[in-house]
């Protein structure tokens, strides 16, 4: 019988927004204390030309590969297709295009509306896997449509205009700092005081906000040294990872498989190994 009490009451930070109270939850499930301090949310653009655009490109046979990068991605281009009243169009010339989906989550959200990606990318779903579909694709002189995720993928559009590809780029929906910053910047208090056991990022733009604050509160260099000696910092995945590195926090506890679920595992094994 799984024991319930494996985190041991540890006082564990989620800086989840969307699915925070899925990870609070399954905190609580291995016995631990979540705080939740979101650290980000995720604003609509309004992307009606550009969506209209792309059909129109899609309809003429313009468009030869269209890459999905995150779920909320596509869930908001459908959504926008559907405001224009041209979401039964828009799917039915997706099943006539090459589609690229990174990850499960993309994938999980195409194949709802009978879409099923013609190349998926393998773990850890980073833009590293990504570009390497890409590698075995010939888009020299192709038009790519590139779904962006809250910012602009800097890196894949180099990538993709480096192997001669013609980009045509949508953003739908960008990341900002919560409305409500008075949460983040309690945790980040607590953070530097040593009064939380562990903090698990599920996305690098989580590590970016924090510390984006602390530089605005002119204690990036406490946060940074409580966060290596004080406080378990668990990472999602290599992107995330290399964010946090960036900061100067190497995280010590990253799952095998870069999802919440194994994530909270992790954590459970590093504490239980103490």
């Amino acid at each position: 019988m799984e024991n319930q009490t494996d985190l041991h009451g540890k006082r564990i930070a989620l800086l989840e927004a969307r699915m925070g109270s899925e990870l609070a939850n399954l905190i609580k499930r291995h016995g631990g204390e979540p705080i939740q301090a979101p650290a980000l949310r995720e604003v609509s653009i309004n992307a009606g030309p550009e969506v209209n655009a792309l059909i129109d490109k899609l309809q003429t046979g313009a468009i030869a590969f269209v890459i999905f990068q995150t779920g909320v991605g596509v869930a908001g281009l459908l959504s926008e297709a559907e405001r224009l009243q041209r979401k039964d169009e828009l799917l039915a010339l997706l099943q006539t295009v090459t589609t690229i989906a990174r990850g499960p989550k993309p994938t999980a959200v195409l194949s709802r509306n009978q879409i099923k990606p013609t190349f998926n990318t393998p773990e850890p779903y980073t833009t590293t896997e990504l570009i390497a579909v890409i590698d075995e694709l010939n888009v020299t002189d192709k038009n790519v449509a590139v779904l962006h995720y809250g910012e602009r993928n800097q890196a894949l559009a180099e990538a993709l205009q480096t192997r001669g590809a013609i980009l045509h780029e949508l953003c739908l929906y960008e990341w900002q700092m919560p409305e409500d910053i008075t949460p983040l910047r309690n945790l980040m208090g607590d953070l530097i005081a040593g009064k939380v056991d562990a903090v698990a990022f599920t996305s690098q733009i989580q590590a970016r906000h924090l510390f984006q604050l602390a530089a605005d509160s002119g204690c990036e260099e406490n946060l940074r040294a409580a966060l290596n000696h004080k406080t378990v910092v668990a990472s999602i995945g290599p992107t995330c990872t290399a964010t946090l590195e960036g900061f100067g926090v190497p995280p010590r506890v990253e799952p095998e498989h870069p999802k919440m679920g194994p994530m909270v595992l992790a954590l459970k094994e590093y504490f239980t190994a103490e």
